[in-house]
């Protein structure tokens, strides 16, 4: 609801993303309407965005970018509370700074001016937790929040962008009617989760050679979705 503005990678997962940029994916039909899809930053929604009243449009917004804020501010050093605060207060600023006309879309892409705002919020939410602890602010050091360099930051960035995009794309194959829940159990188990296939064929009733083929299948489906949405985040501006 977008009322709410108003107020690491060597998991298997992660490994299967990585692995999922490459091979064969013609022939899967990538859902129009998922709000990742349809969020790509086109003029049409730069404009929708100076609407204070287009939800729809600041909506996605939320979707394609919360989770990638929080997780980043994690990678930070912030716990899963400041995290989520980070996001919201990053999130709020952002509507703040658009509607006023700041972001010049001639200076950068959308997500980097985005992370900025994220970066210096998560610098200034650390702050509000060192005071609350009554903490010298004079003499604290904020260098292990902030990278050395910013390609360092976008690397973390990126990395956030890419399990987001995983998650949702993995939750697109479980809410697909056409597909059988235990074919779609059997590649979680195996190739996100690291169960041996004896032991996945197990728990899906199936036999090892199925639970190959669904892996193999449900590979090529997952690969053409984190590409669909992949190429929905790198095409903002």
């Amino acid at each position: 609801m977008w009322g709410c503005f108003e107020a690491d990678g060597s998991n298997p997962g992660r490994l299967l993303y990585t692995r999922l940029q490459i091979g064969d994916t013609r022939g899967l039909q990538v859902p129009s309407n998922d709000a990742i899809f349809a969020t790509r930053t086109t003029t049409r929604l730069l404009d929708a965005l100076k609407e204070r009243d287009n939800q729809p449009a600041w909506a996605h917004i939320d979707t394609r970018y919360r989770a990638v804020i929080a997780g980043t501010a994690r990678r930070l050093g912030l716990s899963d509370a400041d995290a989520e605060e980070t996001a919201q207060r990053t999130l709020a600023e952002f509507v703040r700074v658009y509607r006023e006309g700041k972001y010049d879309r001639s200076k950068g892409r959308l997500s980097s001016w985005i992370l900025g705002i994220a970066h210096r919020t998560a610098l200034r939410v650390k702050r509000d937790g060192r005071r609350a602890a009554h903490l010298d602010m004079d003499q604290a050091e904020d260098h292990a929040l902030a990278p050395e360099h910013d390609a360092a930051l976008r690397s973390i960035w990126t990395d956030e962008r890419d399990r987001t995009i995983l998650a949702r794309a993995f939750d697109l194959l479980r809410e697909d009617a056409g597909l059988d829940p235990r074919t779609v159990l059997a590649f979680e188990l195996v190739a996100m989760r690291g169960v041996p296939a004896q032991e996945a064929a197990s728990q899906c009733q199936m036999s090892v050679d199925q639970v190959y083929v669904a892996r193999t299948r449900m590979t090529k489906r997952l690969r053409r979705l984190v590409e669909e949405l992949t190429h929905a985040f790198e095409e903002d501006i």
